[in-house]
Formats: C-alpha cells, sequence, structure tokens
C-alpha cells in the first residue's frame, strides 16, 4: 500500500497538486487506520491529506478513480439481470439469447436520460463501455479514442437533442419528481436542464469507466499520464476553452482576497529600514557602550500609483480580461489605478470602471464602448503608445508603476520604442506582462525585442499562477 499511496502522490504532483512528504506520511497513517474495501471513506481520508484547494478536487478525483477503483466487473450483454431491468421498460430486452440489441439500448439511454427509466446511469456506462469500446490491451491508443468510440456508438448527443425537442414540443412525460410542479414553463426547463445534467454526468461515468478498465490492463500510471489535465491555475488565457474560462472567473475572487490580505500585511510590517547610527550609540550607553539592541530607521512604504495599457484585440483578450480584474479588485492596494485599453486606437476606460455597479459590467463595457479602433482595427503598439503619450502623459509621474498587458505583436507597424522608454524615464517602474511562451518572443511580427530595454521586467504571464506571483511581488 505504501508503493501505491508514494505512486499516488507522485502522480498529483505531476497534476499540478502541492503535495508534501508530510502530507503522504500523513496519507499513509490514515489508511492504516481505515477499511480500505471502502472506496468511499479511502476516498474521504487522502482527500484530507491531499486537497487544499476545492479547485484541485476534480484533478485528485481523476487520478483517485484511477489508482485505487481497481479492475470494475464487466458488464455482460447476455447478463440475464441487465436484461431484465431493460425489459421491465416495456421495450423487449434482446434476442432468443437474452443479448440485447440496438434498439433496447438506445430506449434505455432514452429514459435514463429523462429520469423515467430504472437503470442507473454507472450501469448503463459499464454496459455501453462493454459493447462499443472494444478495448485492446496492446494497441497504444488513449482514452479519448475509446470514448469517442463509446460515444459515436451510443450517438449521445443526437439523442440529447431529440429530448430536449420533445420537452420543448410537450410530448415527453416529466420526471415524477417534477409532477408537482404547477407551472408548465418551470417544470420544462427543469426537464430541460435535467436532462443535460444527465447526460454529462453519463459521458464522466463513461470516461471514468474506461479509466479504470484501461487501468487493469496497462497500469495506473500511464493511464493517469493520459488523463492529466492542468489545474485551473495553469491553464494558459490564450488557449483556455469556455469551461476553463468559466472555472478561472470563479477563481478570480478568492485569488484576489487572498493577495490583498498578503499585500496588506506586507505593507504593515515591511522590513526594518536603514541602521540608525545615532540611536544605536545612545541606547547603547545603557550597556556600557556596547551595540546590544541596534536600532533602525523604519522605512516610509507609501502605495505605489498604477498605470495599466491594456492591449485588448481578439488574440489576447482574454489575459486583459483576467489581468483587469485582478488589478482592479487589488486596487485598495494602490493609491490610484488608471487603466487605458487599445487596439490601434487608445482610451481611458478609469471612468467606465468607476461608473460601472461590478467589475464583470465594467469589462463588458470596456469591450463595447471604448474607442480603441483608429484605422484598421489590428494591434498597432506603436501608434497606441505615441497617441498615449500625445493626450495622457500627465498620467505618468515619479510614483506611477506602469504595466503594459500584451503580447507585443504590432501586424508589422512601426514600433516607435522611443516612445515607451521615454515613458520608462518618467514612470517609477515599468513592467511588461507577456501572455505567449517565452520561446514565441522576437519571432515574426514581436515587438518586445525592441520594448524590453525600456521596461524593468518583461515578464511571461501565461496563467492565474504566474498572474498571482507578479502581483505579489508588484506591491
Amino acid at each position: 500500500m505504501i508503493g501505491t499511496l508514494t505512486a499516488f502522490s507522485d502522480e498529483l504532483r505531476r497534476a499540478g497538486l502541492p503535495v508534501s512528504l508530510t502530507e503522504t506520511l500523513d496519507a499513509v497513517r490514515a489508511t492504516e487506520a481505515l477499511p480500505l474495501a471502502n472506496p468511499a471513506v479511502l476516498r474521504a481520508a487522502l482527500a484530507a491529506s491531499f486537497v487544499k484547494d476545492v479547485t484541485h478536487q476534480r484533478a485528485f478525483d481523476t487520478v483517485f478513480d484511477v489508482f485505487f477503483s481497481g479492475a470494475p466487473p464487466r458488464a455482460r450483454l447476455d447478463e440475464p439481470a441487465l436484461a431484465g431491468e431493460l425489459a421491465d421498460g416495456g421495450q423487449g430486452g434482446g434476442d432468443a439469447t437474452g443479448e440485447l440489441d440496438a434498439a433496447s439500448l438506445a430506449d434505455a439511454l432514452a429514459d435514463a436520460l429523462s429520469g423515467r427509466g430504472e437503470l442507473d446511469l454507472n450501469r448503463l456506462a459499464a454496459l455501453a463501455v462493454e459493447r462499443f469500446a472494444g478495448i485492446e490491451a496492446n494497441r497504444p491508443v488513449g482514452l479519448s479514442y475509446y470514448l469517442y468510440r463509446v460515444l459515436r456508438g451510443l450517438d449521445l448527443d443526437a439523442t440529447v437533442s431529440g429530448l430536449l425537442e420533445q420537452v420543448r414540443a410537450g410530448t415527453i412525460e416529466s420526471p415524477p419528481e417534477l409532477d408537482q410542479i404547477p407551472d408548465l414553463g418551470l417544470r420544462r426547463r427543469l426537464q430541460r436542464e435535467g436532462v443535460a445534467d444527465r447526460s454529462e454526468a453519463l459521458r464522466q461515468a463513461i470516461e471514468a469507466e474506461l479509466a479504470r478498465r484501461l487501468a487493469a490492463v496497462r497500469g495506473a500510471v500511464p493511464v493517469a499520464r493520459s488523463l492529466r489535465r492542468n489545474l485551473v491555475e495553469d491553464v494558459d488565457f490564450m488557449h483556455a476553452s469556455r469551461t476553463d474560462l468559466a472555472a478561472m472567473r470563479r477563481s478570480l475572487a478568492p485569488l484576489a482576497r487572498v493577495l490583498a490580505a498578503r499585500l496588506a500585511r506586507r505593507r504593515r510590517l515591511g522590513r526594518q529600514g536603514a541602521l540608525d547610527f545615532r540611536s544605536t550609540i545612545r541606547h547603547s550607553l545603557s550597556t556600557g557602550g556596547v551595540p546590544v539592541a541596534p536600532r533602525f530607521r523604519l522605512p516610509r512604504r507609501t502605495k505605489p500609483e498604477l498605470v495599466v495599457l491594456a492591449d485588448v484585440s481578439g488574440s489576447v483578450a482574454a489575459f486583459a480580461r483576467f489581468t483587469l480584474h485582478l488589478v482592479y479588485a487589488l486596487g485598495s492596494q494602490f493609491s490610484a489605478v488608471r487603466s487605458f485599453a487599445f487596439i490601434d486606437g487608445i482610451d481611458e476606460v478609469s471612468r467606465i470602471f468607476a461608473q460601472s455597479s461590478s467589475i464583470t459590467e465594467a469589462i463588458e463595457r470596456v469591450e463595447t464602448e471604448a474607442a480603441v479602433v483608429a484605422a484598421d482595427g489590428h494591434s498597432d503598439y506603436g501608434g497606441a503608445f505615441s497617441r498615449f503619450s500625445a493626450r495622457y502623459l500627465d498620467a505618468v509621474t515619479a510614483r506611477s508603476t506602469v504595466l503594459v498587458l500584451g503580447d507585443g505583436r504590432g501586424n508589422y507597424h512601426p514600433a516607435h520604442p522611443e516612445v515607451l522608454a521615454g515613458l520608462a524615464r518618467r514612470a517609477r517602474r515599468l513592467y511588461w506582462l507577456n501572455p505567449e511562451p517565452r520561446a514565441y518572443w522576437g519571432s515574426g511580427d514581436s515587438l518586445i525585442a525592441q520594448y524590453a530595454p525600456s521596461c524593468d521586467a518583461v515578464v511571461e504571464c501565461r496563467n492565474l499562477r504566474q498572474l498571482e506571483r507578479f502581483v505579489s511581488e508588484l506591491s
């Protein structure tokens, strides 16, 4: 068991979870006092040892299912009990040998998704995998291939679409738990949501069933590797799916609270300043001139002013949204924040943030109301910086920290690096956050190499983890 737990904790680290040796030892001690035959108890104990953030739970569950669910019992198509379950629906279970046909399986799927069937989704997933996956132990293909085969065999999307159409037309009975709802519109909306939720649950059950079966024939580690997904804080802004973006938005508010508390504490405590020689000598008189307790001048830490220049063109829009969201959530840590959005034109959007009731509304208004297009609507960093210098130069003072957000790709427009250099001379600090991988900088129409000498730092900022690290160091 110790070897399995060690491999399990190693895989969690590779998945991005912060797992220490102490936590692994805690998990080992927990398993010594638990009934290992109960997967639910084991899952809860290991999650208590390893999971410290709710956003890490899904990654933990994926790895746990591969390592500890074991080889599942095979769901046979000719299993009499299963045939009886499907036959109870009045659809006819199969042929004379008891083997279920495709029509019976399709009927069972429709009943299960509509909430009127008696066949459990996990049971249905096992049956679908047995019938359609065709797992070959020696074939080097991953779970996604077999998942595609099962979903194609079930024709899940077509079944879901058909059920939703029946709900809209009112030609399908509602599940028993909804029969007591008098409002027909509400009942149908709940029916639609139920179909969608059950279809997603079935998809996840099929994936889990495939993972268990593949782990039984190939081993847990290679299967866990193929299932590995980035944690939400490690997902690239520029390649995030719709689901990833939603999860990242949910993570921003707690992340902002943690960062704000950390920055406020750092300001409150600060570091010791320079040695105060006079005060040290004066206080040493009580110890015969020996400076037992050195005295220091406490530093005067002031909140910086922040000027944000954000490229909101399509290629980096998601990155700009999250960065602006976090910056404004941390607004109390700066004495002033002024934001400017640009593509090839530039416009101050601070007023939009001040007038909006929420940060989400403000960012949506920036995308629709800000005058950020001056010519062809393609990113022009040189032109945008020149317009900023001509119209808003007074925003940058000796107390300002300038933050440029963008990939630095200027579509082969003139770079005008001297304009950015002039802004850097006026500002206290100038940082550039780039959502592109560092290996891409300087390639094609990238202007980063021309702008970098004017910056105090050009920082790769591709995900929430890197954004958090930079903001915590900014103030």
